[in-house]
């Protein structure tokens, strides 16, 4: 018969040996998965606020704030290539009114980096990194422990990047949390993407009103020219109504307009 030998707890409570591995494995794995909770919430939060507006400097502050708020941040800030292929700060946690800048990227090589590669640069520990070697003094001042840039990708083509930087007591950025990065980095492309196709489509609508409204005020001044012609053949002072419609000056050149056409065609009937 075979004997089963049951481990005594030990003095003081302390569970037998392996529990406690078991009991730091759960816990870790249940920080994990409050973190994934985390991840969903905030994705879900910036579909929601993303979808509600379309001008692009608001849509990426609401996901700079967000990304901050989520992580903690030291400092979040989103970067945009411009059209001159000039690389300028739109949005950043720290500093919502700050936007706009165009930055220098040789003060910050890791972020020339992810857009020169158009892969993600992760930096555990800022303070030990050969690339920011020369930026040592900066950081350690203001105590930097990990940097993540994430580029921002449209059509194949690295349109931006979003920073992230942590101090050095807080959480340090795990695999998931920078999978979770990327995936918000899609999302800004395509919520860039849409607004500026409404943009687009505002730009449009105004510089069609504008041909419109141009085109009227031509129609306008054409009836006027003639009508004050034969006023001019006929001696009347009568003014068709659409030529209160137009500026003083405008009233101004199409009298000089008519004097010109009258004396043309004085001109020509002597020939």
């Amino acid at each position: 018969m075979t004997s089963t030998v049951v481990e005594r707890p030990r003095e003081g409570g302390e569970p037998p040996s392996g529990n406690g591995d078991t009991i730091a494995t759960l816990r870790a794995r249940i920080a994990e998965l409050e973190r994934e909770r985390d991840h969903l919430v905030a994705v879900v939060d910036i579909l929601t606020e993303i979808s509600s507006s379309l001008h692009f400097v608001d849509i990426l502050q609401t996901i700079a704030k967000k990304l901050g708020d989520t992580f903690g941040l030291d400092r979040c800030s989103i970067y945009l290539l411009g059209e001159q292929r000039d690389v300028r700060l739109m949005a950043t946690y720290e500093a919502p009114a700050m936007n706009n800048l165009i930055v220098d990227l040789d003060r910050y090589p890791e972020l020339k980096r992810a857009f020169d590669s158009g892969e993600t640069v992760f930096i555990p520990d800022a303070a030990a990194d050969p690339m920011l070697r020369q930026m040592q003094p900066v950081l350690a001042q203001r105590n930097v422990r990990s940097i993540v840039v994430v580029p921002i990708r449209w059509r194949g083509t690295v349109i931006g990047a979003i920073f992230l930087r942590t101090e050095r007591d807080g959480a340090p950025f795990s695999d998931r949390d920078i999978r979770f990065c990327q995936v918000v980095a899609a999302l800004t492309a395509n919520a860039l993407r849409n607004a500026h196709r409404y943009e687009a489509l505002q730009r449009g609508q105004k510089e069609a009103q504008r041909n419109s409204t141009h085109s009227e005020l031509q129609r306008i001044a054409l009836i006027a020219f003639v009508r004050r012609l034969l006023d001019r053949y006929t001696n009347t002072e009568d003014h068709m109504w659409a030529e209160t419609l137009l500026a003083t000056s405008a009233d101004e050149e199409l009298e000089r307009l008519v004097s010109v056409t009258l004396e043309v065609v004085g001109e020509e009937a002597k020939s």
